[in-house]
């Protein structure tokens, strides 16, 4: 691990980033360069002292963990990614394959949405980051680990998860969720996460097996998504999607069209706060 480089390229990293690329209000006494020490830490989850000391050269050494938290809030490009990581004494990850490192490009859209949900998500189903009017409407999901963060797997493993669409809907869903994950296979091959969660899948019970062997592909969940909230009920919402294609991740954003009710539920939405993720 070198302190001294490591120290220097969080420094310039954090000076280089100003207020309005992470969705922050500049203020008014802003003197110093880029964005304050407790503003990245708060994006990169993690406490101002600990910051503070791997800025400073006499932090500990950053796990895997928390130096993806620290490339994500820092909205590192993958290149930038791995020096990070070298830095830290560790080996870069892998690039070949699935990716949660977010696209700068998409974060950098994700930041400027306030007032509505928008999330960025894998091939696989896998919210990577959300904000807040997101969390509200699909509870938080980065609770999730292992192959319960896969949309499908929570599909057809967990009867919660569905509860975010009316039952009408149900059996359409599960089938896009399935020609999804067949897609996903395709991509990633043997031996990757997509074929964990189908050989899991497949000893799970008859319902995924008897879709599975449909062998469908193509299907979409479509422009607009007609979900069940807790708080506020039945609402119809616009998806639209930004892709990565590098990386294999989309930023799902979701609007109601003005003036509707639609439109006032998800309004209220924002105020409601978060509830257990659902879907």
């Amino acid at each position: 691990m070198d302190r001294t480089q490591l120290a220097d390229f969080l420094r310039t990293r954090r000076e280089a980033l100003q207020p309005e690329d992470v969705g922050l209000p500049r203020g008014a006494r802003r003197r110093a360069p880029g964005l304050r020490r407790e503003e990245v830490a708060l994006l990169c989850d993690m406490s101002v002292d600990y910051w503070s000391r791997l800025e400073q050269g006499r932090g500990p050494q950053p796990s895997d963990q928390m130096l993806t938290a620290v490339a994500r809030g820092l909205r590192l490009t993958l290149a930038e990614r791995d020096h990070l990581f070298r830095l830290a004494g560790h080996h870069a990850p892998e690039r070949v394959g699935r990716s949660e490192h977010v696209a700068p490009g998409l974060m950098r859209v994700l930041d400027r949405l306030h007032d509505t949900p928008a999330q960025v998500m894998t091939d696989l189903g896998e919210t990577l980051v959300q904000n807040d009017a997101a969390v509200a409407l699909f509870g938080d999901a980065s609770r999730l680990t292992g192959l319960d963060r896969v949309a499908a797997y929570r599909w057809f493993t967990d009867p919660a998860s569905r509860r975010i669409y009316p039952e009408r809907d149900h059996a359409l869903r599960g089938r896009v969720f399935v020609a999804e994950l067949r897609t996903a296979l395709a991509r990633q091959g043997a031996g990757s996460r997509a074929e964990q969660a189908v050989t899991a899948l497949l000893a799970s019970g008859e319902e995924f097996a008897r879709v599975w062997a449909d062998h469908e592909v193509g299907l979409v969940h479509g422009p607009t998504k007609c979900l069940v909230h807790p708080e506020v009920g039945e609402l119809t919402l616009e998806c639209q999607k930004l892709l990565d294609a590098e990386q294999s991740q989309v930023l799902l954003v979701l609007t109601a069209v003005p003036g509707t009710p639609d439109d006032d539920k998800l309004r209220l939405l924002t105020t409601l706060g978060r509830h257990p993720v659902d879907a």
